[in-house]
């Protein structure tokens, strides 16, 4: 088995159904900001300038004093893959256990942390322990790396158990509701249940998808929920067994609806995506009104993009069924079927690759990239550019395609018509919305795991190396900053409230320019 180490990556009211191009200056309550998933923010004022400090000497503290432009800094667990959203004066992030704040529920585990939005200050945390069924569903140390949408007082995360929670915004505050069974739940290392304290989460409701759908969650479930009125859509994480050969549960779905309120199965995607799994489903649904007509949109494990009904219908055995509406092969005939003839191997170079960034809806138009696991190398990608309204026999079709790029983890970014994205081999690139022209691209020299954020007339990205990008929006590049942090980087940046956040592997920072 070739060793996978990480992740595979990657309001406080829901918004109105309608499609929007950028996120709304204020919180940053789901994956995306919006329900769009264009990684685009109308915060302004934010910096461009900005230094994360030193650590005080022998312990992971940093010196404020050291710092510019820095209003706080968290520290996490030791590896954090989630993105954090920020909502109802809270930031939610997942990260692992490997900082325990509760003596009683120490060693391996995920956990998701909520902090005080103003001050940084700790508030509660959920503690989730490990699946036992080894490294090939929940891999060591990964923790949580679900970034969770808030919406109200609620808040959703699909934890490292493969399980979709529904938790109290409040925690425990205002007692314990919902669930009402977290100390059978948050088991100590013996094996003993642990009694919820004031800093624990308060579990509402939970939803078992290995037990309820029998899916097999390759590496680490990961991925954020949509809410989309009164239900709920989430990526099951099925995928392939140790052996990067089998797919233990072809017939399990790769995406799911669930009653927001109750947890309760609403229907599932029967469009077959887990019998042609390529590694896993990792990306995340979006929501999108194309043309009038409202979808789910979804980047599978098997590098298709798909769209589907907000409503169910009966399949021939009586379940209840996403209806499909189109579905794009995000990979182009060459990548799937050599010259020769002969199908090409996964995780080759040359080979297919599934969706792991999420589908960007833009003027009824979606924008995906495909990629693998960082673990199988660089290899071949593509953008596509697709009208979901231009569909036969439910194939979408594509407006432009882009082979410039390599393999991509990345979420687009989409502000007046201009495109910005980024692929695992380090480069930014800058193309026109409307036609796929290239207007520049820009090398890190960085593995990027994250995506780009355009705020403020800038474009913020973080590599690998621990190095934070910030270059000028618009057709002319130009390199504003890089700012290097003390060690890597794995999320994505997220700017809410006139705030900056960045989010390496072991804290948290907060930045915004000084009044």
């Amino acid at each position: 088995m070739k060793k996978d180490t990480h992740l595979k990556q990657y309001l406080a009211t829901i918004l109105a159904t309608a499609t929007v191009s950028s996120a709304f200056a204020g919180d940053w309550p789901q994956w995306g900001g919006t329900q769009d998933k264009n990684m685009v923010s109308d915060e302004k004022n934010l910096p461009a300038e900005f230094d994360p400090g030193k650590r005080t000497r022998g312990t992971e503290d940093v010196d404020l004093s050291t710092t510019k432009n820095c209003k706080y800094v968290i520290k996490l667990g030791s590896q954090t893959y989630g993105t954090p959203t920020i909502a109802g004066g809270r930031i939610l992030v997942g990260t692992n256990n490997e900082t325990p704040r509760d003596k009683n529920q120490i060693g391996d585990r995920g956990v998701v942390m909520s902090f005080d939005e103003k001050t940084g200050d700790f508030q509660w945390q959920l503690v989730v322990p490990k699946l036992g069924a080894g490294k090939v569903s929940d891999w060591e140390f990964l923790g949580i790396c679900s970034s969770a949408t808030i919406e109200g007082d609620r808040a959703y995360v699909i934890t490292n158990r493969c399980e979709i929670v529904c938790l109290d915004l409040n925690g425990m505050a205002n007692g314990n509701q919902g669930f009402a069974d977290e100390a059978s739940y948050s088991l100590d290392e013996a094996g003993k249940p642990v009694e919820p304290a004031a800093a624990n989460a308060d579990i509402l409701w939970t939803y078992d998808m290995r037990g309820e759908l029998g899916v097999f969650p390759h590496n680490i479930a990961s991925s954020s929920v949509l809410i989309v009125g009164d239900k709920l859509f989430a990526t099951t994480s099925n995928g392939v067994d140790w052996t990067h050969l089998d797919i233990p549960a072809p017939s399990a779905p790769s995406l799911v609806c669930l009653d927001k309120n109750t947890g309760e199965l609403i229907g599932e995607e029967a469009a077959g995506i887990s019998k042609r799994i390529l590694h896993c489903s990792w990306s995340s649904p979006g929501y999108a009104e194309i043309n009038g007509t409202p979808m789910v949109t979804f980047g599978a494990g098997d590098g298709w993009c798909y769209g589907f009904g907000l409503d169910t219908k009966k399949d021939e055995e009586g379940f209840d069924v996403l209806n499909e509406l189109f579905r794009y092969d995000a990979n182009p005939p060459e990548y799937r079927i050599g010259p020769n003839g002969v199908k090409n191997k996964y995780a080759e170079p040359e080979g297919p690759s599934e969706i792991i960034g999420t589908a960007v809806t833009y003027k009824n138009k979606l924008y995906v990239g495909i990629g693998q696991d960082p673990e199988h190398g660089p290899g071949l990608g593509m953008l596509s550019c697709i009208d979901p309204s231009q569909r036969g026999d439910l194939t979408g079709k594509a407006i432009w395609t882009y082979k410039g790029i390599e393999r991509s983890m990345s979420t687009p970014s989409i502000v007046d018509d201009i495109l910005y994205t980024c692929d695992y081999a380090g480069r930014v690139y800058c193309l026109d919305a409307m036609t796929g022209k290239l207007f520049w691209k820009f090398d890190t020299k960085g593995h990027i795991w994250g995506s780009t954020l355009v705020a403020d007339g800038k474009v913020y990205v973080a590599n690998e190396e621990g190095e934070v990008y910030v270059l000028a929006a618009g057709k002319e590049l130009k390199e504003l900053a890089v700012v290097e942090f003390p060690s890597p980087i794995y999320s994505s940046l997220v700017a809410a409230n006139g705030t900056l956040f960045v989010t390496t592997q072991s804290h948290l920072f907060a930045f915004a320019n000084e009044k």
